[in-house]
Order: structure tokens, then sequence, then C-alpha cells
């Protein structure tokens, strides 16, 4: 852009000196170049590319004479397009548009080091965290701005008629899946996550070496009594969800629900869950032993039933506490109030919350 700018003030200059220059001398010029641009044209010397300084120039130069006559070097539909992208130009420079203001300096901050302290967080998280805990309204893709940081794509559902089902039955719908999770001596403990489809709260959960049909039925057992508003009961066809499993849940008025074979898409919302049980805590942490990870887990459920909002929930909590969020003006902090964070598992997320600041 400066070498630009510097050859077109060499060219003003130029024509400057042609001004006051006598009228033979400029009839003597204008007879030497045609005859040597006469010889480049018989020899076929290819011309060299211009650049831009010579492209405003001839188009500058072009309002003052017959230029059509005058063209050697270029086509005169070159020297047209060239004006036309330079009319371009200069009319998108004049329409431009200065566009939203940008958010406050200290926000900006507190969403870079959100996005720093919590790798796996998303914008919409982010945007969840700003809305429920700190009462700050901002949309996902203004977060995505000052996050710093490549975002994953999030996967599309793939099956229409059965996510239709599960969304008109969620608050009534159970599902559970096993998965398993490696300790540091290489021994496989399994997993067992029993989810509200409706709330996405984790209603239970426990952990086996060994697990079995009895030990699963058992799980049901300790905290269905048939009481609740569930009808439907979402898990895949494995051994260990045996028949006898099926028969205690339709015992309880529950309704069976089996996922076709090799069909994981099917139970997509329990699949889902534990995929962020692995990219938030497990894939970051190295079990000791089943001790060490009932620990872990115990503390990443609670966070992950109280303390980290759910983007399919508007983003919600799926056990939101009754706080009382101030007001905030714009995208300022409510007045005598400051963001105080609560690290979770060791500072792998963080819980934010507004306090009020001591007088």
């Amino acid at each position: 852009m400066i070498g630009t700018a510097l050859l077109l003030v060499r060219d003003l200059l130029h024509l400057v000196a042609l001004a006051c220059s006598s009228h033979n001398r400029l009839a003597a010029e204008n007879l030497f170049l045609p005859k040597q641009l006469a010889f480049d044209v018989e020899r076929k010397v290819k011309p060299r590319r211009l650049n831009d300084a010579a492209r405003i120039t001839l188009v500058l130069l072009a309002w003052l004479i017959d230029w059509r006559q005058l063209l050697v070097v270029v086509r005169p539909e070159t020297l047209v397009r060239w004006h036309r992208q330079g009319f371009q130009l200069f009319w998108r420079w004049k329409s431009r548009r200065p566009g939203r203001p940008r958010i406050p300096l200290d926000l900006q901050v507190l969403i870079a080091e959100m996005a720093r302290a919590n790798h796996s967080w998303g914008e919409e998280r982010i945007a969840g965290e700003l809305l429920l805990k700190l009462g700050i309204a901002i949309s996902p893709r203004t977060v995505r701005r000052y996050m710093r940081r490549p975002l994953r794509s999030r996967p599309c559902p793939s099956s229409q008629t059965w996510s239709t089902f599960v969304q008109n039955h969620a608050r009534e719908t159970l599902a559970c899946d096993f998965f398993v999770a490696v300790t540091a001596t290489f021994r496989l403990v399994y997993v067992l996550l029993v989810q509200e489809i409706g709330t996405r709260r984790i209603v239970h959960w426990n952990i086996t070496e060994h697990p079995t049909a009895e030990w699963t039925a058992q799980q049901f057992r300790s905290f269905l009594t048939g009481d609740e508003p569930y009808r439907f009961v979402i898990h895949d066809r494995d051994a260990v969800f045996s028949p006898a499993v099926d028969d205690i849940l339709r015992s309880m008025n529950l309704r069976v629900l089996k996922t076709p074979a090799r069909m994981p898409q099917a139970n997509a919302f329990c699949e889902r869950l534990i995929g962020t049980a692995r990219r938030e805590c497990l894939d970051h942490v190295v079990p000791l032993n089943e001790r060490h990870l009932r620990k872990i887990l115990d503390e990443w459920v609670l966070h992950d039933n109280r303390g980290r909002p759910h983007a399919s929930l508007g983003p919600g909590l799926p056990e939101p506490a009754a706080l009382a969020v101030p007001q905030p003006v714009g995208h300022q902090l409510a007045d005598g109030h400051r963001v105080a964070a609560k690290p979770i598992l060791g500072g792998l997320h963080h819980e934010y919350r507004l306090e009020a600041v001591a007088a």
C-alpha cells in the first residue's frame, strides 16, 4: 500500500514536470515513445504486468485524453475493467458502516480468562455462565469473537423421528448406559449413568469392576420406587440389561425402550452425557483406583447438575439454585458486586457468581 502511494506521487511529479516543459520537447517525446512501442510489438516482446500504481495512473490520465486511440500495452476492455474495479473500491469505502460497539474491556478480559481457565468450554457454555451466574446477556457468537481459540463444531442429530419422540416425552424418560474408565494400574472400572432427559439431570450413578445383571437391577431399585412420573427407560442391548432387569422396570410401571443394535445415536442423550464426562473430566485426570474415581465423579456430577449451564435448557441448570442475580446495566456488572470464581476438580473448571463487595 505504501509502495503504491509512493509510485503515484512519482507519477504526479512527472506530470507536473511535463506540464512545465516546452511544446517542442513534448512533441518529440510523443513521437519517440510510440516508435519504441512499435518495435516491441513487432518483436512480440511480452509486456511486464502492470502494478496497482500504473493502473491507477492510466485510469486518471484517461479522463484527460482520447485514450482509445493511444492504448498499446493493454486492451481498451482492460482499462474499462480497471475503472469499474476502482469505482467498486471507492463505493465500498464510502458505504462502510462502523458496526456494533465493542463490549467493555473488562468483559472481554473475563471471557478470555474463562476460556483459558476452562479448556473444554465452548461459546454457548461461557454465554450460559455469564447469563445465569452474572446476569450478563451476551450472544454466544459475540463470546466466540473474544475467546481467542478455535472451537469444535457440534454434531447434528441424525434421526428426526426418534428425536421428536424423545423430545415429546423428555420429562417422562430416563436414559442409561455404561462406559469404561481406566485407572493408573490399567484396571477397567465400569461407570453407570442414568439421566433424566427433560432436565438433563443425572439422577443416579455408580461404579463397579464387575457389572452384572443383578448389580444393574439393584441400581434401579436404589433410586426408583414406582411413584416417580417416569414412563420410559432407554437402554441398549448389552447383556447387563437382561430380561430380568426389564421385568423389574416393568414392575415399576416403566416401559423399556431398547435401542436398535449398533445404533448409539438412538440413545444420543446418554451418549452425549458420556462424551461430556470424558471431555470435561476423565480425559484430564488419571484415577488411582476405584475409590479415587468415585471421589472425582462425585464432584463432577454435582457440578454438572448444579453448576454447569446446559445449552439445551436455554441455557439453564438441571438443578437451579434459588439465588437472586442482580440485573446489570448493559454489559456492565451490577454496582457493588464483583466476580468470584470457585475452582472445580482442582481448577479444571470454575463456577462463577456475583458477590457483594465489602464496604
